[in-house]
């Protein structure tokens, strides 16, 4: 049986969809249309009706459909705070684009089509579920329903002007595709985690928009993870800015995240970051004329942090900088939401998110609204975070917090139904669709070139 919440979700599509089926005539659209291919729900609803038990190693999923993909909002007096979970992104993502001004019905007109296909959710069969052992097979059967449903669609431009969204990053769907079952001996090869779907050619031309993505494949973009602030209204948005900037900063440096121990005990800049916080933590140095706490740490580990913005962004508020080293993987959500806090991002590699968010963060202006320190400097030489820190002159880390402050709308997704006057604003969502629009123009013009 399907959640309330589920149930909810399926109704509002389906009605949504009838109803908009044109695009904004005017020439505001030119260059700028999207259409929404019409997949089997198989591909999408029909994946959250499994919500409350879809794998026995998954965690039930259903709250967090609430509201659309943003789930529930944090407290009842709260407009814009929600428990949103990362992986729901894809939901959202197509949520908000119904509401596009430039939707066309004609895919053939378009200047883009989107694939309402939820792939992450659509993975957990191959990572966590009965096709664990088929992994490789991941998007075929898409594949197979684009090649035989109205193919001209796709045969138009080989999908190069087709896109979608991953909500998780590449290296979830990037294993190598098994050239041969077995060995010389009749041995399985040993399985990597993830699907092969960013490794099938069939998608080679497909645009991909992931929360992080790899360095060398031209068609994947990786977008900012979704925090849990969402408002819908330009006074939102705008009482949530003032409080960031009145703000005291008792504290030097945050850092929120799990343990800092690797798989084989190798030494890692979260250790070291760890380690030293843990030993400047009880200190404090007058700055200002105030006392400001050195540095504080928030134990996310076993994901208790992932619904629960409460338990690090008041914390968030009242520190300068906010500690963002790589994880699992390079980037981090905590990265959005330190900036959303105006807490001045620290990175110690620029795959963190230099070279992965450049739509969103210009690479040409880190320098204003970040600092970056080597993690092998901190990890084998001994360089102490705290003390560059410090050395950077007060008026300089005011500079950077504006700058931090003018980079929260475009880094945080806001609520479909919003006001008129916050859609004036650019978020993450539009200027994912902006960069979109621009890539496939691009690719499609370097295609007609080379043919």
């Amino acid at each position: 049986m399907a959640s309330t919440a589920t149930t909810t979700v399926i109704l509002f599509f389906l009605t949504f969809s009838l109803l908009k089926t044109t695009a904004t005539s005017d020439s505001d659209c030119k260059g700028r249309r999207i259409h929404i291919r019409k997949l089997p729900t198989r591909f999408n609803l029909e994946l959250l009706t499994n919500c409350s038990s879809f794998f026995p190693l998954y965690p039930d999923f259903c709250p967090h459909l609430a509201n659309h993909g943003l789930g529930p909002k944090t407290d009842n007096r709260c407009h814009s705070w929600y428990r949103t979970d990362t992986h729901l992104l894809e939901l959202f993502f197509h949520r908000r684009l119904l509401e596009y001004p430039c939707l066309s019905p004609n895919p053939l007109q378009s200047d883009a089509v989107f694939l309402p296909f939820y792939s992450s959710l659509d993975s957990l069969r191959f990572l966590y579920g009965p096709d664990y052992n088929v992994s490789h097979l991941h998007g075929l059967d898409l594949f197979s329903y684009l090649q035989s449903n109205d193919p001209d669609i796709w045969g138009r431009n080989n999908g190069h002007d087709h896109f979608l969204i991953m909500a998780r990053t590449s290296w979830d769907f990037s294993q190598p595709l098994p050239e041969i079952l077995g060995d010389e001996n009749g041995e399985e090869i040993e399985r990597l985690w993830g699907t092969s779907f960013l490794m099938l050619p069939e998608f080679f031309n497909l645009t991909v928009l992931t929360l992080e993505s790899r360095a060398w494949p031209w068609q994947e973009q990786a977008i900012p993870h979704p925090t849990s602030f969402h408002p819908s209204t330009v006074g939102f948005l705008d009482s949530w800015i003032l409080r960031v900037r009145k703000s005291r900063r008792s504290t030097l440096m945050f850092f929120a995240g799990g343990g800092g121990t690797s798989p084989t005990g190798n030494p890692n800049v979260r250790r070291s970051i760890r380690e030293e916080c843990g030993a400047v933590q009880n200190s404090s140095v007058v700055d200002g004329g105030r006392f400001q706490k050195l540095c504080e740490i928030v134990d996310c580990s076993n994901g208790i942090c992932e619904h629960d913005p409460i338990r690090y962004m008041k914390p968030m508020l009242q520190a300068s900088f906010c500690l963002q080293p790589p994880g699992e993987t390079p980037s981090r959500r905590s990265t959005f939401d330190g900036i959303l806090a105006g807490c001045i991002p620290v990175f110690f590699e620029d795959q963190s998110a230099k070279n992965q968010f450049q739509w969103h963060l210009p690479p040409a202006e880190y320098e204003e609204f970040s600092v970056t320190i080597p993690k092998e400097d901190v990890v084998f030489k001994g360089l102490k975070v705290v003390d560059v820190l410090m050395g950077i002159p007060r008026a300089e880390v005011r500079r950077m917090r504006e700058k931090v402050m003018e980079l929260i709308p475009k880094v945080m997704y806001r609520k479909h139904g919003s006001s008129l006057g916050l859609r004036a604003k650019k978020d993450a969502f539009d200027i994912a669709i902006e960069g979109t629009l621009q890539r496939i123009k691009d690719r499609l013009k370097d295609v007609s070139a080379a043919g």
